[in-house]
C-alpha cells in the first residue's frame, strides 16, 4: 500500500512517510493508491470490540506496521481512555441512529484519532529513522486543536503547536485549550477565523525556507489536522463499526445499505465515511450538513466552490469554515485520480476564490447531497428531539438532523440513517440549554451544571472542574505572525535543550 499526492507532483510514499510528513511535497494531500478490497463478515464484527474491529480496518491501510505493534498502538488509544466501554455507541432516538463518537478525553469526536495518531506518529518517527524532534501543527475551529493537545502532551520528541479563531470558538472550547496541561504544549488565539489560521499552518508546512529553519534548530514539521493522513485513517473504523451494529440492532441486514448523515466543516469525518463505503461498508447515500457557512451544501448543489462569501459566526462554531481542505481529496476521486486537474481548482482556489468541476466530476459526486441549517432551526431542532425522545444533541449534530429532515422530505428516502453525533452537548452548553428553555446562566461553566440537571446526564469528566482549572497559554498572534512566533519558539526551545 503506497500513498500518493492529490497533485501528482511528488512521489509515492509509504504510510509512515505520509504521517510524518503531513502534507505532500508538491503542496496536495496524501491518499491511498487504492483501496483494500475488504470482506466484512457483519456479524462476526458486531461481536468484537472497536479496538478489533480497528486493528481489522487499519491493517490494510498500514503494512509497514505488524499486527502486534498496530493492536499495541490501539490498546494505547483506547484502552481505559473513554467513557463509554463500547468507545462509540450507537443509541436510537425515534427513528434514527446517533453514533456517539465523543466519549473521549477531550468530549468530541475528534477523540477517535487524535488518540491514536500520537501512536501512530511515534512508531513512524521510529520506522523512518527520524532523529530530529517532530513540531506538530493543528489549526483548529475549536475540538481538533483540544483533542491534539490532549494526546500529545507531553509526548516524548514532540512540541505541539495549535492555534484557534480567538472569537469563534466556545466559551468551554476556549478554556480547554487555554488550560491544557504539558510542557510541550502551545496555544494561540488568532486575531482572524479558522480560515486564517489553516491558511497559516499549511504555509508553514509548505514553505521551503520555514523547514529549512526548523531543521537548523532541529525539528521536523507535520500536522495534526486531517490534512495528515493519520488523522483521517483511524476515522474510517467507526462507519464500519457504525454499521455492524446496525446489523446487530436488526435495523438492517448484512448487505443492506445504509445512509450517514454528517456535519461537515473541513470534510474529513463525512470523507472517511466515503472511504468506508470503498472498502465494503454498504453506504448508500452521504447527506453532507453545514451552518450558515454553507459553501459545501452549494458546491454539492452546483458544482461551484466559491469562497467568495462573508464567514458568519455561529452556535455551531466547528462548522465555522470557508475552505474545506479534505474536499480535496474527494475531488481527486471524482476527476478518476487526475492530479493536474486536481491541482487547477486548487490553484484556481487561490487565487481567485472559486472553481467549477466538470461534469464528468459531478456525477461521480452523484451519492452526496447537501443542506445547511440556520441557528433557529438548529435549536429548535434540539428542543423538540429532546421533548420526544429525551435525547440531547449537539449544535452540529442538530445541525445533521435538521438537514437529514430535511433531505429525507425532499427525496422520500427512507433507509436506515447514522447521524454522526460529533461533540458532547456539554461543549456548547449556553446554546443547548438555550434550545432547552433553560433560564439564561451567568456563564458557560454554570451552564454545564444547569444542563446536567435538565438532561440528567452527568457532565463528561474531561470538562468536570473546568472553571477551576489554572489559564496556561494565554497568548494571541495575528495571522500573518504565525511563522515567525513558530520559529522564534523552536529557537528557543533548541537553545534551551543544548545547555
Amino acid at each position: 500500500m503506497k500513498y500518493i499526492s492529490t497533485r501528482g507532483r511528488a512521489p509515492a510514499c509509504s504510510v509512515t512517510h505520509a504521517v510524518l510528513q503531513g502534507i505532500a511535497g508538491d503542496g496536495g494531500l496524501y491518499v491511498p493508491e487504492e483501496f483494500p478490497a475488504m470482506d466484512f463478515d457483519w456479524e462476526a464484527l458486531a461481536a468484537c470490540s472497536y479496538e478489533q474491529v480497528a486493528l481489522r480496518v487499519l491493517a490494510s491501510f498500514m503494512p509497514e506496521f505488524e499486527p502486534e505493534e498496530l493492536a499495541s498502538c490501539l490498546r494505547g488509544a483506547y484502552g481505559g481512555t473513554f467513557e463509554h466501554p463500547q468507545v462509540a455507541p450507537l443509541v436510537r432516538a425515534g427513528d434514527v441512529h446517533f453514533l456517539e463518537l465523543f466519549h473521549g478525553r477531550t468530549a468530541a469526536f475528534k477523540d477517535m484519532a487524535l488518540s491514536l495518531l500520537p501512536y501512530l506518529l511515534t512508531a513512524s518517527i521510529r520506522k523512518e529513522n527520524e532523529q530530529k524532534k517532530i513540531a506538530i501543527f493543528a489549526a483548529t475551529s475549536g475540538d481538533t486543536g483540544i483533542a491534539a493537545l490532549k494526546g500529545f502532551e507531553d509526548v516524548t520528541g514532540t512540541e505541539i503547536f495549535v492555534f484557534f479563531p480567538e472569537h469563534g470558538v466556545s466559551a468551554v472550547q476556549k478554556q480547554q485549550m487555554r488550560t491544557a496541561g504539558g510542557n510541550n504544549t502551545h496555544v494561540f488565539g488568532i486575531e482572524g477565523n479558522f480560515d486564517d489560521a489553516q491558511h497559516g499552518v499549511k504555509q508553514m508546512l509548505n514553505d521551503a525556507r520555514f523547514n529549512e529553519q526548523a531543521d537548523e534548530n532541529g525539528y521536523r514539521l507535520t500536522a495534526a489536522n486531517s490534512i495528515n493522513i493519520g488523522r483521517l485513517l483511524p476515522q474510517i473504523v467507526y462507519y464500519v463499526w457504525a454499521y455492524a451494529l446496525l446489523v446487530k440492532s436488526g435495523a438492517v441486514r448484512a448487505g443492506e445499505p445504509m445512509n450517514i448523515a454528517v456535519p461537515s466543516g473541513n470534510f474529513g469525518n463525512i470523507l472517511a465515511g466515503y472511504y468506508a463505503e470503498q472498502i465494503g461498508v454498504p453506504i448508500k447515500n452521504k447527506i453532507c450538513a453545514s451552518n450558515r457557512n454553507r459553501v459545501l451544501a452549494d458546491f454539492f448543489a452546483t458544482g461551484t466552490y466559491d469562497a467568495r462569501r462573508p464567514l458568519y459566526v455561529t452556535n455551531a462554531p466547528s462548522m465555522d469554515i470557508l475552505v474545506s481542505s479534505n474536499l480535496e481529496r474527494l475531488l481527486f476521486l471524482a476527476s478518476g485520480c487526475d492530479g493536474a486537474k486536481v491541482a487547477g481548482w486548487m490553484d484556481a482556489l487561490s487565487s481567485e476564490g472559486r472553481y467549477e468541476v466538470d461534469d464528468a466530476a459531478r456525477q461521480r459526486l452523484h451519492s452526496f447531497s447537501g443542506g445547511f441549517a440556520e441557528e433557529r432551526a438548529i435549536e429548535a431542532a434540539i428542543g423538540s428531539v429532546f421533548a420526544e425522545h429525551g435525547y440531547v444533541m449537539d449544535t452540529h449534530t442538530s445541525a445533521a438532523y435538521n438537514v437529514y429532515r430535511e433531505y429525507v422530505q425532499r427525496t422520500g428516502d427512507d433507509t436506515p440513517t447514522v447521524i454522526t453525533a460529533t461533540a458532547s452537548p456539554y461543549k456548547f452548553a449556553e446554546s443547548v440549554g438555550r434550545a432547552l428553555g433553560l433560564a439564561e446562566a451567568s456563564d458557560a461553566f454554570d451552564a454545564l451544571d444547569a444542563l446536567a440537571a435538565k438532561s440528567g446526564s452527568p457532565v463528561p469528566d474531561g470538562l468536570k472542574g473546568l472553571r477551576e482549572r489554572p489559564v496556561r497559554h494565554a497568548e494571541t498572534a495575528q495571522p500573518e505572525d504565525m511563522a515567525v512566533t513558530v520559529m522564534g519558539l523552536l529557537a528557543g526551545l533548541q537553545s534551551n535543550s543544548s545547555k
